[in-house]
């Protein structure tokens, strides 16, 4: 690693806030979603109609999966993503994770992920992206998937037989499947997408 990315990762202690003391911040006045970024707190802009559409799609098509194929396993929005790297200083959030952790009181961590899914607009594609590589230090993520807001396509990262990740994801276009091999789910990427206009755009094109 480049020494001046090394120093970015290191967050120094005067100026940085701790993960402990995110968690003591009041929520955000405008709603919006906060996350700990090496040591200071980034805002995630609201969602677009066609982003929070998407979200529910996939949270309904984990939820129905999870609840009849894999009980005491449940899907949980916007989880606490506590990195085995610099756990100290971030507090990562993604649109939904998988766990089969029993859920307890004042947890603000996820237990033990599975399956990560974040959502990718243009106001948070590069802080999103930014995320992934942290994602990867949690020894139980197995799969990270990222969907698009703006066209029908999708990126998928699967944790490899050895423990490593691949150079690039898998990129999924609008004819393809989801596979969820982690879970043993399958679904046709375009069903995330019903109810939005891209759902259209794809049926007159």
């Amino acid at each position: 690693m480049p020494a001046d990315a090394a120093r970015d990762m290191h967050p120094t202690t005067a100026f940085r806030m701790t993960v402990e003391e995110f968690l003591k911040l009041p929520p955000d006045r405008n709603g919006r979603i906060l996350e700990l970024v090496h040591g200071e707190v980034r805002a995630q802009d609201a969602a677009s109609d066609a982003h929070g559409t998407i979200q529910a799609r996939l949270n309904a098509l984990l939820v129905i999966h999870v609840d009849d194929k894999m009980p005491g396993c449940r899907i949980v929005a916007n989880p606490g993503i506590k990195p085995n790297i610099l756990a100290k200083w971030n507090h990562r959030v993604p649109e939904l994770g998988v766990t089969c952790a029993p859920n307890r009181a004042d947890v603000h961590a996820m237990p033990a992920p599975i399956v990560l899914v974040e959502i990718l607009s243009p106001s948070n594609r590069n802080d999103t992206w930014d995320n992934v590589p942290l994602y990867t230090t949690v020894p139980t993520v197995m799969e990270i998937l990222l969907v698009e807001s703006t066209k029908i396509e999708a990126h998928m990262l699967r944790r490899c037989a050895d423990g490593t990740w691949p150079e690039e994801p898998t990129v999924i276009g609008s004819e393809g499947t989801i596979e969820l091999t982690s879970i043993s789910l399958s679904f046709p990427l375009a069903a995330a997408y019903r109810g939005t206009h891209l759902a259209t755009l794809s049926l007159t094109s």
